[in-house]
């Protein structure tokens, strides 16, 4: 169904597409298969809504967001189990992200109040200066399937603080998790207008009526780099405002003076979070070579222990990739890196048998002897396998690391603080995790510089991005 001016409906065509679990092939529900005119009615409906909902003050903004938090804590697990059964991750991690996706629109619904104006004084006597800012107006949201709740919080919370209307695209494989997402901003009292979804299995018609529509003044994108930058070029053609949160190419990187069974288990830990569909997932496992052995071998046995299967089963820590198409890469990968001479530790190949024949599961895999003339030195992997390099010195692994046009998250471990922190500012990379695997909340900016994207998303500065500033001269 689409979300349409505070109705539900189906597609003007009346075509539908079906959503699918990713573990069993079982066809989930069928949706409303949304058209460039579907898109277009919606935006329509956000310029429509603009007019009242910007003129709200803040503190009525604000309570609508901490409605859709508290009803989004309350049906918490109503939204992980969809979650696992459409995205495939286990059910634990689904619980999770809807922790995650609850903590924008409450970081938010806090922040729409502390949108702070200021006065500047001028070289005149008979002159002052005010500067106020006021939002950007429709916005518009593609979002990814990965974190397929939490990518929707990020964007609408922020643009709901700061006074914009939105209409969001969710990505084709997860849209169930959208609707019910859509289901709290309606049970919110959200004013009708205001949050719009079009649901569709085809995102070029959608997103070219995002670019061509003079009513969208911003666009924010989670996907792909090559997507993103066809986005960025098209966006130009009106000056759109945009964020794009594209891909990444993490380095993660094991000093000498490291605990290489601590460092082993934050690898583990976040390489395989969510199947290594992650863009901070890290993609290159750089390891000095007098704990490389020792690193290896307390990794490959971590990884050995991971149980994949269907996220809603118990002990299950490791779900389906999404689709073929990622399998095929995997496979790719695993093929290019072996011809070239890695060494496959565990896994290494698709899993097959009774509980994963109807599904798509890839082994957890561990590579070593991994080079730079390798696909997965270079390309984005975006799935369960951790290529180790070996390295000799600082100066060393820093130019490895920064050999990419990514730049979105990294990793190091030390004990040693001067070296965290002189890493730290020579790694080419907007985050940076110094012994830390989670380096994000909905309290801190998120984003990337270089080919993983513009703007940030999070923080007050995610704010920002949906607010305009304005310069008002009085004289006197």
């Amino acid at each position: 169904m689409l979300y349409i001016n505070g109705e539900w409906h189906g597609a003007g065509s009346g075509e539908v597409f079906e959503s699918r679990n990713p573990a069993t092939g079982e066809v989930l529900g069928s949706l409303a298969d949304g058209s460039a005119e579907d898109a277009r009615l919606a935006v329509n409906a956000a310029s429509g809504a603009f007019g009242t909902w910007s003129k709200l003050t803040s503190y009525q903004r604000s309570a609508f967001l901490y409605e859709s938090w508290t009803l989004m804590n309350e049906r918490r697990e109503d939204l992980a189990q969809i979650m696992t059964k459409e995205q495939g991750k286990p059910l634990r991690m689904s619980r999770n992200e809807v922790g995650y996706a609850a903590d924008f629109l409450l970081w938010f619904a806090e922040e729409a109040k502390r949108v702070y104006g200021e006065t500047i004084p001028s070289a005149r006597a008979d002159q002052r200066f005010l500067t106020m800012h006021q939002p950007v107006g429709v916005a518009a949201a593609i979002t990814p399937w990965n974190y397929p709740i939490s990518m929707i919080t990020r964007k609408v919370a922020p643009a709901l603080a700061a006074g914009c209307t939105m209409v969001v695209k969710p990505a084709k494989a997860t849209p169930l998790c959208a609707v019910e997402t859509f289901r709290i901003f309606e049970d919110a009292g959200i004013p009708p207008g205001v949050v719009n979804l079009v649901t569709s299995s085809r995102s070029r018609p959608i997103a070219e009526e995002f670019m061509s529509n003079w009513a969208v003044r911003k666009i924010t994108f989670t996907g792909s780099t090559e997507v993103g930058k066809e986005i960025a070029r098209n966006a130009a053609d009106q000056l759109k405002r945009v964020s794009l949160e594209l891909g990444g190419h993490a380095p993660f990187i094991v000093f000498e003076d490291a605990d290489p069974v601590h460092a082993a288990r934050g690898a583990a830990l976040v390489k395989f979070l969510n199947t290594g569909q992650a863009c901070i997932s890290p993609n290159r496992l750089f390891v000095h070579a007098s704990i490389a052995e020792h690193f290896v071998a307390e990794l490959t046995s971590r990884v050995e222990k991971l149980q994949a299967g269907n996220g809603l089963d118990e002990g299950v820590t490791v779900g389906p990739l999404i689709d073929d198409d990622a399998m095929a890469k995997m496979a790719s990968q695993v093929e290019d890196a072996t011809a070239r001479g890695a060494t496959v530790t565990t896994g290494g190949t698709r899993l097959s048998g009774p509980a994963y024949d109807r599904g798509t599961f890839w082994a957890p895999t561990v590579l070593t002897d991994v080079t730079p003339d390798m696909l997965i030195y270079r390309e984005e992997t975006f799935g369960p396998i951790a290529p180790v390099t070996v390295f000799n010195d600082e100066d060393e692994v820093i130019e490895m690391a920064n050999d990419t046009t990514y730049g979105l998250a990294s990793y190091l471990y030390t004990r040693n603080l001067s070296r965290a922190i002189k890493v730290s500012e020579a790694l080419n990379f907007a985050i940076i995790g110094v012994n830390d695997i989670n380096p994000t909340s909905a309290a801190v900016p998120f984003g990337g510089i270089k080919e993983s994207g513009v703007g940030r998303e999070g923080a007050k500065v995610g704010l920002t991005e949906y607010l305009d500033t304005k310069v008002v001269g009085i004289a006197l």
